[in-house]
């Protein structure tokens, strides 16, 4: 399944030159798997993640911003985002705390990597939408601080098991697929099979 994996990590500040390489290699290997990346079409960390991406050859997976703009020429003017590496852009007109969370609930699964209060503001939107969480340890920022935050703050249904850790980006980012698996380990179809819909159908008035 081309799941939609979303990178989420600082736009600036000191985890930048520190963790870039880090977050060009998550990319490189969510397109190398075949999925979809997810950033908030920014710069910093997720523009190094969707760099990565953007620079597999003959990549399966795609490389998709979503963007706190309402259209092109406010995402370049007036928030001052690049373009250059994503094969499409979202403009969800939300500015950043709407696009945050418009952005983790369409993802499968989020990735942190470094990070600072608007990554805390994506992880905390992940984990209350129970997506598949990974945290890049090693990378500095939030990601270094979330293993105890998560043994300190106490969240209700929150099994701390199902939070992926992992100092490698290739490594976690399989970690992440091969749980996306299990969870969706139902789903045998693309979507097409009469079988799975024919319910649905007579509420669907589309």
């Amino acid at each position: 399944m081309k799941y939609q994996i979303c990178v989420s990590g600082a736009a600036s500040g000191k985890t930048i030159e520190a963790s870039h390489q880090l977050a060009y290699d998550l990319g490189v290997a969510i397109a190398k798997s075949g999925k979809t990346l997810l950033t908030g079409a920014t710069v910093g960390l997720p523009w190094f993640a969707a760099k990565g991406a953007f620079s597999v050859a003959n990549r399966a997976g795609v490389s998709v911003g979503f963007s706190p703009a309402s259209s092109f020429r406010e995402h370049v003017t007036v928030y001052k985002l690049p373009t250059v590496e994503f094969d499409y852009l979202n403009f969800t007109g939300m500015a950043y705390v709407g696009r945050n969370v418009h952005l983790v609930r369409s993802s499968d699964a989020l990735i942190t990597v470094g990070g600072r209060i608007g990554s805390l503001h994506e992880f905390v939107t992940a984990i209350e939408s129970h997506k598949v969480i990974g945290v890049l340890l090693g990378s500095g920022g939030l990601a270094d601080y979330i293993p105890t935050l998560i043994q300190n703050v106490e969240s209700k249904g929150l099994d701390t098991k199902d939070i992926i850790y992992d100092t490698d980006p290739t490594r976690l980012v399989s970690k992440v697929v091969k749980e996306l698996d299990i969870r969706y380990g139902d789903f045998k179809h693309d979507g097409t099979d009469n079988a799975i819909h024919s319910k649905n159908r007579d509420e669907d008035f589309g």
